[in-house]
């Protein structure tokens, strides 16, 4: 085998909460995320030579160690002794820093995908350990469909689909870093989102469910440093959306719409002034290993 072609789908937080700081410097999460249909494309190439190449036309895409596919492809190479190369071209449509977890998908195709290139033989379970070793959004990346996440996100519990609906996204013209609004979270202060009043809804098949207990711990952080993440909430409101949330650490708002009419109303509003709009489903259901 020469090549493998991977889909990175993006991931929402249907419920985002932050339990206490831990004595690792990670913060103790809770989080219900769901992968959408919008996906970035990574195509791996087999090298014979020893090297992992990046290759990307988006200028905000690193094509080095900071790249977390690259770090994908180093880490199973040192793992398993893996003597061929990779050339990885990622042609992005999860737009970057956003908080869909764009990099942390590639990362996780990266891992798919090199497990069929290199014939490693791993289970999705192997992988999702791996990944955690990445970044905290890898491990259920991994897996994708619905999930609850524990930990700092690698313990991964899975959930059914949620109810189908639209999700229609809108990003405005700024990226967050996470870890800058981690930093700025202060724990005792916060407002915790009902986690298992999600989960009871996702698996009643309540879409009132899933939209009465949609919450996210750091929204409040966010929306004070970037007011203009509040301005797009108040429209996706205005303009009908039956719930809106922000999702991981912004600045991507979200929100759910039942109604064709409604959605295609809400996404040519959002369209007049907000840089990147998307009209999504859900999922639902979790990658296989081929």
């Amino acid at each position: 085998m020469l090549k493998v072609m991977v889909k990175a789908p993006a991931k929402i937080n249907l419920s985002l909460d932050v339990l206490y700081k831990r004595q690792d410097g990670y913060h103790e999460v809770e989080m219900i995320m769901t992968t959408i249909d919008l996906a970035d494309r990574l195509e791996l190439t087999l090298l014979d030579r020893n090297e992992i190449k990046i290759i990307s036309h988006n200028r905000f895409v690193p094509d080095d160690q900071r790249n977390l596919a690259y770090q994908a492809a180093q880490l199973l190479k040192e793992r398993f002794q893996v003597k061929k190369g990779v050339a990885i071209t990622i042609e992005k449509t999860i737009p970057v820093a956003a908080g869909l977890a764009g990099g942390s998908s590639d990362a996780a195709a990266a891992l798919r995908g090199l497990n069929q290139l290199w014939s490693l033989g791993l289970s999705m379970g192997e992988l999702a350990e791996i990944g955690s070793e990445i970044g905290s959004d890898v491990s259920f990346c991994v897996y994708g469909g619905t999930a609850l996440a524990k930990g700092r996100g690698e313990i991964i519990k899975e959930l059914p689909a949620p109810p189908t609906c639209w999700v229609i996204l809108a990003k405005p013209f700024i990226g967050v870093s996470t870890a800058d609004v981690y930093k700025r979270l202060d724990v005792s202060h916060v407002k915790h989102p009902n986690t298992y009043g999600m989960v009871e809804a996702i698996y009643n098949g309540s879409y009132e469910g899933v939209c009465h207990n949609l919450g996210n711990v750091l929204e409040d952080v966010t929306l004070k440093i970037h007011p203009e993440v509040a301005h797009i909430k108040d429209q996706m409101k205005r303009f009908g959306a039956d719930a809106v949330l922000m999702s991981g650490s912004g600045p991507t708002v979200f929100g759910l719409v039942h109604h064709d009419s409604r959605m295609h109303r809400i996404y040519n509003g959002l369209r007049g002034f907000c840089d990147q709009v998307f009209a999504v489903r859900m999922l639902g259901d979790r990658h296989r290993l081929d």
